[in-house]
């Protein structure tokens, strides 16, 4: 069975500050996209999708031109260029269109399911695994989102934006809200929304934009992102986001969502401070044996 892997790398890290997506976390200069290339490929995936900016081409052509060669094919898309519903309205946009309309730059390069990932968010190694047995049995109107613990995804260096899930007895998603400035004080977790600060249980199963999909959703999505532009064209910070379009879905009858969950603990890089974190983490997976020292 062909998988592909698309990753989601054309943020502009600007709470980061900077490419954060190609700054190295490893001991030989690895960043966080390789673990989980690494990681994909031992679970069966045969092509990686990255959809970046035309200005980071160069720079992942450096980093890739010897590093996993031969073990996966490799392909690039630019969000950046993909107009298709937006051309009139690019010279008033602050920011990107969203996750949904990153991965409709890439639709002519996926033919078969696929996994989309953020290219700075270490997921776990055992997640891959846990997703492409789940694929395996994925039909064409069925989505896949693994779901993490909230209290295994936050940082403790500002606010976190996650997709709360709601779900049902047998692990079927009911609802998805995307949700802004989630952050921890001490044992409470909480967002404020409209003035109102509402408390969220550490065992919340949210979205970490690990999702997999038949290939049959991107003309749903494409359906989906057109009449988002036509409806929100005259605010240039706003963006179509794949949980919550996924959602519009399910309600519509057109796409049902299985809930995987995973024990796995999150390591990304939201904010600079979080990188110290995030280098111990894989350094102690490399003693552990999980990693090789080097990735490639």
């Amino acid at each position: 069975m062909d998988l592909t892997l698309v990753v989601l790398a054309a943020g502009m890290g600007s709470r980061y500050g900077g490419n954060k997506q190609l700054d190295g976390i490893g001991p030989n200069g690895e960043i966080i996209m390789d673990y989980s290339i690494h990681d994909a490929i031992k679970a069966g995936f045969t092509k990686v999708v990255f959809i970046i900016r035309t200005d980071l081409k160069e720079a992942f052509e450096n980093h890739y031109t010897e590093r996993f060669q031969g073990r996966i094919k490799m392909e690039f898309a630019y969000q950046n260029e993909y107009t298709e519903h937006t051309a009139l309205y690019e010279s008033n946009r602050k920011k990107p269109w969203g996750t949904t309309h990153a991965v409709l730059s890439a639709q002519h390069l996926i033919n078969e399911p696929f996994l989309v990932i953020n290219a700075d968010d270490y997921y776990g190694h055992e997640s891959f695994g846990e997703v492409v047995e789940a694929m395996q049995q994925m039909t064409d109107d069925q989505c896949i989102i693994m779901g993490y613990k909230l209290a295994n995804t936050l940082s403790d260096h500002g606010t976190v934006n996650r997709g709360v899930c709601e779900v049902d007895e047998n692990m079927n998603l009911i609802g998805i809200k995307e949700t802004l400035a989630i952050g921890r004080d001490g044992d409470t977790i909480s967002y404020e929304d409209n003035g109102k600060v509402h408390e969220l249980a550490a065992d919340t199963f949210v979205s970490m934009n690990f999702w997999g999909f038949p290939s049959a959703v991107l003309p749903l999505f494409e359906e989906k992102f057109k009449a988002f532009v036509a409806d929100n064209n005259q605010d240039p910070k706003s963006e179509c986001f794949i949980p919550v379009e996924v959602d519009n879905l399910k309600k519509e009858g057109k796409a049902t969502v299985k809930v995987v969950p995973t024990s796995a603990s999150w390591l990304g890089v939201t904010y600079q401070e979080d990188k110290p974190h995030v280098v111990e983490g894989i350094k102690k997976m490399i003693a552990s044996g999980i990693y090789p020292e080097e990735i490639k």
